[in-house]
């Protein structure tokens, strides 16, 4: 936002920092100056601020006039609300607030016989240095008092209103022309201002065309009220109508400033003539004046002030009387209840206030971070990683050695994608004040997050993509959520094997090879990858059904991955194949980390022995490999399938296969009968699976 640094004098009159030193010192206290534009003599300078969300407090020249003003001990001029005598009412306002929980506070004065003209003066000057457009002096004065003091205001045409004001929640499909010129159809959820027929404005957002103030306008009625922060944002991201009075409301406003502010605007509409008509009408609701404007007082202690901020620039630490000095500067009311023991009485703009250390940060902030000594805290701990650090290392290195890019995504994700990509039905954790509708849940799996990944490089033009990501997931309740370890990986497009061969398009197998150099990475009992035709388990719905496949360590499901579920790349637009995969950390870290071995070599003749059995389709390679392991022959060193055929001559449903075995001894020489032992023992094997040995 832009701040007049003239503007700002005129309420700190003794301000004597010029204008660079007075940027300085407000950025080194945390109400950032990012640009300075000198306006030449006598104007002053043009601040570009940018003011943290949490402080709207200070989105206004009156309240950055309070920081500059506790900076250097100046005195704050007050904001002069007086007005001119007010005459009999001669046409009668009635307020009524009948939703009370959106709208705590409304204020309406009516002012009589004014007179519309082009604003001059002291606005139409500043205005012109902000260079805000003018549109006539009455709806300048509600825009002047807000760049003011910071409170929106509102000015209604009265003689265009039916009866009196009412609060009340707009009807399902009542419709209202804003300002700007679109008819909107309302929610029921939305706060308008209305009169006994009609809506008059969307409350805390934007007024509405059939009131507003014309140059045939002679008397006018001047809203300042207090809404509902989460009303009004709601109202305004319904509508898609994002506006300075929107902006403040939904930050939290000042439930004290309706009154001064609407006598900031009568004073300047009544500057060209007219009359305030009665006396102000102030409704209040007791439940929001409690809530927001009468909060408890906060204990502080001088003592902790010390003992969090430690030791200043000489030597000492703050002193009691700046602890004082600063917090009445800043609003607060300081009760002493005990040697250095306050009650602090909160100013009703501070929302952002609530506990003592929010104090105590007020106080190093105003007094300087920078006059604090260097010095470091003690620590008598020590830097402990977490107890899978070391396996977290392993697996990344291995999967960014394989040539995979590691990314990062959204713990959230919408109710959709938590339902197709949950592990589990049912155990997804849902937001208790979500950012919108598609990051409402928190994820029960880092897929979402990975296809959005993928969506987005592929449609940049991306087309070769290999990404992967280590974080946490979550299940549970919204009472007792549980988080565990997950790694995702995601792949499009094609890969380069090497400097000796082509680039392929990444497949099925490219996923299964790495999956198993993660596995192998550990030292489970038995490992195997199957499908789901011999009653695995169910395929998740993320998984193409027939090319896909899980990863079993010792008997527990560590990994699913394959190709994208056509459904599934159909609704996520892809125009390439897709594939992923998800590891479940918690499951693999529970095996040990294998150790590496370099075995002493034979200096004995190996010898190799071919055998080929047909085996029915059902009986994958990994149940092969299971019944040589537990043959336990410590000779058998090594063995791998060298042909694997199907053709005319073979039963319907079954393969060939022919397994090279290697038998070696360590100290000596293997003997023939031995061999055949071996041999007789690895066919005895074989044939349990159902095999039948080829001559």
């Amino acid at each position: 936002m832009n701040i007049l640094s003239q503007w700002i004098r005129s309420y700190v009159p003794g301000l004597t920092l010029a204008d660079r030193e007075l940027a300085e010192a407000l950025t080194l206290r945390g109400i950032a100056v990012e640009g300075i534009f000198d306006l030449g003599p006598g104007n002053g300078s043009l601040f570009e601020m940018d003011i943290t969300t949490n402080r709207v407090d200070a989105m206004n020249h009156y309240g950055i006039a309070r920081e500059a003003a506790a900076i250097g001990s100046h005195t704050l001029a007050p904001l002069d609300a007086t007005l001119p005598a007010s005459q009999p009412v001669t046409v009668p306002m009635t307020v009524s607030i009948e939703a009370p929980e959106l709208c705590g506070r409304f204020t309406a004065r009516s002012l009589s016989r004014v007179c519309i003209q082009p604003s001059a003066g002291v606005v139409a000057e500043r205005f012109a240095l902000l260079q805000q457009k003018l549109i006539s002096n009455a709806v300048d004065a509600t825009n002047y008092v807000t760049q003011a003091m910071g409170h929106p205001t509102h000015a209604f045409d009265r003689d265009k209103l039916d009866g009196g004001i009412i609060l009340r929640r707009a009807r399902n499909g009542e419709k209202l022309r804003t300002l700007d010129g679109i008819e909107r159809v309302l929610d029921a959820e939305d706060l308008v201002v209305a009169d006994e027929k009609k809506a008059l404005a969307l409350a805390g957002v934007m007024g509405g065309w059939d009131t507003m103030i014309t140059a045939e306008t002679k008397n006018i009625l001047v809203e300042a009220a207090w809404f509902d922060p989460v009303s009004v944002r709601r109202s305004s991201k319904r509508h898609g109508l994002h506006t300075d009075a929107s902006h403040r409301f939904e930050r939290g406003a000042d439930f004290n400033a309706p009154p001064i502010a609407s006598a900031l605007v009568s004073r300047l509409i009544l500057e060209a003539g007219g009359h305030v008509d009665g006396e102000i009408i102030d409704v209040v609701v007791p439940e929001a004046a409690a809530r927001t404007a009468r909060r408890p007082a906060l204990s502080l202690s001088h003592r902790e002030v010390r003992r969090i901020l430690g030791a200043t620039e000489d030597g000492h630490g703050v002193g009691q009387d700046t602890t004082e000095s600063v917090l009445q500067a800043l609003g607060c009311e300081l009760q002493k209840v005990a040697e250095a023991e306050y009650q602090v009485t909160l100013p009703s703009w501070r929302l952002d206030l609530e506990r003592e250390i929010d104090l105590i940060e007020e106080i190093a902030r105003v007094y300087g971070y920078n006059r604090f000594a260097n010095t470091l805290p003690g620590f008598s701990g020590i830097v402990s990683q977490t107890p899978h650090a070391g396996k977290d290392a392993i697996v990344r290195q291995a999967l960014l050695a394989l040539g995979w890019n590691e990314a990062l995504s959204s713990t959230f994700c919408s109710a959709t994608d938590a339902v197709t990509f949950a592990p589990q039905p049912g155990l997804a954790v849902a937001m208790g004040n979500p950012l919108n509708e598609e990051a409402g849940m928190l994820r029960p799996s880092l897929l979402p997050g990975m296809l959005t990944m993928l969506a987005y490089n592929l449609n940049r033009n991306v087309s070769d993509v290999l990404l992967f990501e280590k974080g946490a997931v979550f299940s549970g309740s919204a009472e007792r959520v549980e988080e565990r370890p997950a790694l995702s990986f995601g792949a499009s497009g094609s890969v380069w094997s090497g400097p000796e061969l082509p680039a392929h398009a990444i497949d099925f197998y490219d996923l299964k090879g790495t999956v198993e150099e993660i596995v192998e990475k550990f030292a489970p009992r038995s490992f195997y990858f199957d499908t789901f035709a011999a009653g695995a388990g169910i395929i998740p719905a993320w998984l193409h059904p027939g090319r896909s496949a899980r990863a079993v360590a010792d008997g527990l499901t560590v990994a699913w991955f394959g190709q994208l579920n056509p459904a599934e790349v159909q609704q996520r637009k892809f125009r390439q194949s897709v594939y992923v995969g998800e590891i479940y950390l918690d499951r693999l870290y529970r095996l040990p980390l294998r150790q590496p071995i370099a075995p002493e070599l034979s200096r004995f003749q190996p010898v190799h022995r071919d055998f080929s059995f047909v085996f029915a389709d059902t009986v994958r390679w990994e149940k092969i490999a299971e019944a040589l392991d537990n043959l336990r022959i410590v000779e058998l060193t090594r063995f791998s399938p060298r042909e694997i055929f199907r053709r005319q001559g073979l039963p319907s449903g079954h393969y060939s296969i022919l397994i090279r075995i290697l038998f070696q001894a360590l100290e000596r020489t293997l003997r023939d009968e031995e061999l055949q032992s071996y041999s007789q023992a690895v066919i005895n094997a074989l044939e349990s699976l159902g095999g039948r040995q080829r001559a």
